[in-house]
């Protein structure tokens, strides 16, 4: 059952878990240097997002050691950080796409377009990109709320249904992280340094 705390949250992180995945999609279709702006692209962002995303997989798995051997400070203090990284990993992924070209799976001449030979280059392993792509935005989007709700859970005291919600929190979540590895790292032979 709710508490007042929850209820007091609620609305607004309906609200976050609409506006944000809103604000990123139109944000991502823009392009500042193609509105003319003077602006550098952000090419050093891939990587540092991804290395965020990475070090958010390892203190997810670092925070449910930590509430397993009775550590609920570290617990909590470790989920207010890898919420501080997703946060991060978010402003840094709107900045570098706002800044930088479109780059595609497989343009491996840097043309902003994919021929037939570029496609036979890599195969299928095209629409394993495609597939961890899609399924890691998706789960992007799902993984909002989620993370809200767990955690507005916990400090309002509500442990038991904290606990019931973190155990489809938390798969989810390092899904989210560890794909946006294996997605920089599919992607980066095919941007332009």
């Amino acid at each position: 059952m709710e508490n007042k705390i929850e209820k007091k949250y609620n609305r607004l992180i309906i609200a976050v878990s609409i506006i944000v995945p809103l604000a990123v999609a139109l944000l991502f279709g823009v392009n500042l240097r193609k509105l003319g702006y003077d602006v550098e692209p952000l090419n050093q962002l891939p990587p540092i997002y991804a290395t965020i995303n990475g070090l958010t997989a390892v203190i997810l798995v670092w925070a449910v050691f930590a509430i397993k051997n009775g550590k609920r400070r570290l617990h909590e203090n470790l989920m207010k950080i890898a919420i501080a990284c997703s946060l991060s990993f978010l402003v840094m992924y709107v900045a570098y796409h706002m800044t930088a070209n479109t780059v595609f799976f497989g343009d491996s001449n840097h043309d902003g377009m994919v021929d037939e030979i570029e496609k036979n280059a890599v195969s299928g392993i095209r629409y394993l990109y495609y597939f961890i792509l899609i399924t890691h935005i998706a789960m992007s989007v799902v993984i909002i709320p989620l993370v809200l709700y767990t955690y507005v859970r916990a400090i309002s005291n509500s442990f038991e249904r904290h606990k019931k919600l973190a155990k489809i929190t938390f798969p989810i979540w390092l899904y989210v992280a560890i794909t946006g590895v294996v997605v920089y790292v599919m992607i980066s032979p095919y941007y332009v340094h």
